[in-house]
């Protein structure tokens, strides 16, 4: 796809609920893939780098300790994460810093339904975080139909589309998005 075309798609499902002192947001996206491919983009540090918010220094599909390197145009901050779970291709539990990631993989139809659950400290930060995920799944959609886009990571996501979808599921979430 050309990169300058590239535009998110439709708002997800998704909700928020309490985790002690903590929130989880619940983040859910059918897939045209079979859970086998979603794992593999999941886990494979190769395909991680041409889709997510970060870089893996090994592959995510076994558990113990990674580092997962957050990138914004030049910069490049590495962060502590641990594998706690993985049981390929349905289940995948990660920390990410202070953040755990748990991401289901169920079967559905020709595809696969992806629930995201992404627990974090401050409510507040929930649109932005759905509106960066939403982005993050849209280009690894492109990415397992053979079409990529390339990774659109940090402050490059304002450029696609990101504000919108932030006010968006702030307004699902019941809340104005905080200003970054």
């Amino acid at each position: 796809m050309d990169r300058d075309s590239f535009r998110p798609g439709p708002p997800a499902e998704i909700d928020a609920e309490p985790a002690g002192d903590r929130w989880t947001l619940l983040f859910v996206r059918e897939l045209r893939h079979a859970p086998e491919k979603v794992w593999a983009a999941l886990t494979d540090p190769a395909r991680l780098r041409e889709w997510a918010p970060f870089l893996a220094d090994r592959d995510l599909g076994g558990p113990g300790a990674a580092t997962l390197t957050v990138v914004d145009g030049d910069t490049a901050v590495p962060q502590p994460a641990t594998v706690r779970r993985a049981e390929p291709p349905h289940l995948l539990e990660y920390t990410w810093g202070d953040d755990l990631l748990r991401w289901e993989l169920t079967p559905s139809g020709t595809g696969t339904r992806l629930l995201l659950r992404h627990t974090l400290a401050e409510r507040g930060m929930l649109p932005m975080v759905a509106a960066g995920w939403h982005l993050c799944l849209d280009v690894a959609d492109h990415l397992l139909a053979g079409d990529p886009v390339g990774p659109i990571r940090g402050a490059e996501a304002k450029d696609f589309g990101w504000a919108e979808l932030r006010d968006t599921y702030a307004d699902r979430l019941g809340g104005q998005p905080p200003r970054p």
